[in-house]
């Protein structure tokens, strides 16, 4: 295994230098860095083409240039990264931090959530296979893989920014609105949900009422502008997650499963009260803290109260631990919501990656940064929807023929531990490498993303620097998303290898 570890990195290495190389020379030869002092009549236009000169090291030849960017890099593992100036004399270093924080930021959230909704989309209509729900999912996955970006940017500043600010200033539904809505729901829940006419019927039915009493209820609140989950919205919905995850995995007759997840519930509503005060104005440390301890304490309910069944008991109570920290947290930013609206009355805001002297909270700082997210992710995560779900699907489809899962149906095991518990595992080896190159093809197509959202992210680095034909900030582009690519791709070959020993010969 550490052979053919090694033996990949060293082709990884081979094959960012080769690229780096070409990028280099194709980057200096696609212009004059010059040209617009040449004809500049300023009285000093010699001085400003002489430190532009020295910047860029235009004085010396073009593989000394890029062997001293080279060596620059090469300092790197010493954390002393030297990615030279740009044409203003800038170090690149510090453009590269910024730029990569914002990008990484975005490229980060748009494909976990791509990559969740995408599977799961993806197995539900494997299992539906050619009903109207998969039909339907098929035609608006590829519908979102194929809108033009800058156009559906156009489209969600639009409608889900300068409409929604709009409506914010007196939210509010009428009688038609609530009607649509209440129909779209129970037409959506009924193709999901499937079943017989009868049940689809019914589903429909109390989906549909279910809207119809609930919006003119939040209204009547002010929930909109006054959210507010609440501990019996946290316990409730913590509840949900335990049995249905026990359902879904074991069966709730199994109690050496759900007892650990009802355990990491009483948990977490105790955690609600001891922690509210504290929660109030946090940090990310505090955080990062609670977030651990979320995974290590179900993770250990299960794993001793579990008995044989350790595995699926910790699964289910880290999922359950997880959802109730991540449900105290959104109760305590529905709590800082009223108090961000006062600082920024049009909350969701298209361009930029946070508001300009910006002073609040932590929770009301932490609002406008995710509002200033909101659009840019949403448009990258739609684009990569339509690959993981198909994948996932045709994979889904190709293990389900396999002889072993016939033998598990055969044996009498349930469809949903068919599905889970053998099919599943299995079809995630694709996806293994289908998310290796979406994250790092994410970085380069952010560019246009960032473009029209106007975030100073590593798109704007890149395109600045090729307009300007200054080889530093492009390297540096390069440099994130090239190591990123192969990094990512290697890592899914060694997870590859991991899983099936063949691929290692």
């Amino acid at each position: 295994m550490l052979r053919f570890i090694l033996r990949r990195l060293g082709a990884s290495i081979g094959i960012l230098f080769a690229a780096s190389l070409l990028l280099y020379v194709l980057v200096i030869n696609s212009g004059d860095p010059l040209a617009e002092l040449r004809e500049s009549n300023a009285e000093n236009r010699e001085n400003l083409m002489q430190r532009r000169i020295e910047f860029m090291n235009l004085d010396m030849p073009w593989y000394q240039r890029y062997w001293t960017w080279l060596v620059g890099v090469g300092k790197c593992f010493a954390l002393q990264c030297d990615l030279g100036t740009s044409r203003q004399g800038v170090e690149v270093s510090a453009l590269l931090g910024l730029a990569a924080s914002s990008t990484l930021r975005l490229v980060l959230l748009a494909t976990v959530l791509a990559a969740i909704l995408g599977i799961a989309i993806g197995v539900l209509t494997a299992v539906r296979q050619y009903s109207g729900l998969d039909y339907g999912v098929t035609f608006l996955t590829f519908m979102f893989f194929s809108l033009p970006v800058f156009w559906a940017a156009v489209l969600l500043k639009e409608y889900l920014a300068i409409g929604y600010n709009d409506w914010m200033e007196d939210p509010a539904f009428s009688v038609p609105q609530i009607a649509a809505i209440a129909v779209l729901v129970g037409f959506l829940m009924q193709v999901f949900l499937g079943g017989t006419p009868r049940r689809r019927i019914a589903t429909f039915a109390v989906a549909a009422a279910f809207v119809a009493i609930v919006i003119p209820y939040l209204t009547w609140l002010n929930f909109f502008r006054f959210p507010q989950l609440g501990f019996g919205g946290v316990l409730v919905l913590g509840l949900g997650v335990a049995l249905s995850g026990t359902a879904m995995s074991v069966g709730l007759r199994n109690t050496k499963v759900l007892y650990p997840a009802l355990a990491t519930v009483a948990l977490g509503a105790i955690v609600y009260f001891a922690s509210f005060g504290l929660l109030e104005n946090p940090n990310w440390f505090v955080l990062a803290i609670g977030a651990v301890l979320a995974v290590v304490i179900p993770a250990l309910l299960g794993k001793y109260l579990g008995g044989h069944l350790a595995v699926p008991a910790m699964g289910v109570g880290i999922a359950t631990g997880i959802v109730m920290a991540g449900l105290t947290t959104l109760d305590h930013i529905f709590r800082a919501w009223p108090g961000f609206l006062a600082l920024k009355p049009r909350p969701i805001a298209t361009i930029g990656s946070q508001t300009p002297n910006f002073v609040g909270t932590f929770w009301e700082d932490f609002l406008d940064k995710g509002t200033q997210l909101l659009l840019p992710t949403i448009l990258l995560a739609i684009i990569s929807l339509a690959s993981y779900s198909r994948y996932t699907r045709s994979s889904m489809l190709e293990v389900g023929q396999q002889d072993y899962i016939r033998t598990a149906r055969s044996k009498g095991l349930s469809e949903r531990t068919v599905i889970f518990r053998h099919a599943f595992r299995n079809a995630m080896i694709p996806i293994a490498t289908i998310a290796a190159f979406d994250f790092a093809g994410l970085i380069g197509g952010a560019v246009i993303t960032e473009s029209v959202f106007g975030w100073k992210g590593m798109g704007e680095l890149f395109r600045t620097g090729l307009m300007q034909v200054d080889p530093a900030p492009v390297m540096a582009f390069f440099l994130v998303t090239g190591t990123a690519a192969v990094l990512f791709n290697m890592l899914a070959d060694i997870f590859y290898a991991i899983l099936d020993p063949r691929i290692r010969v």
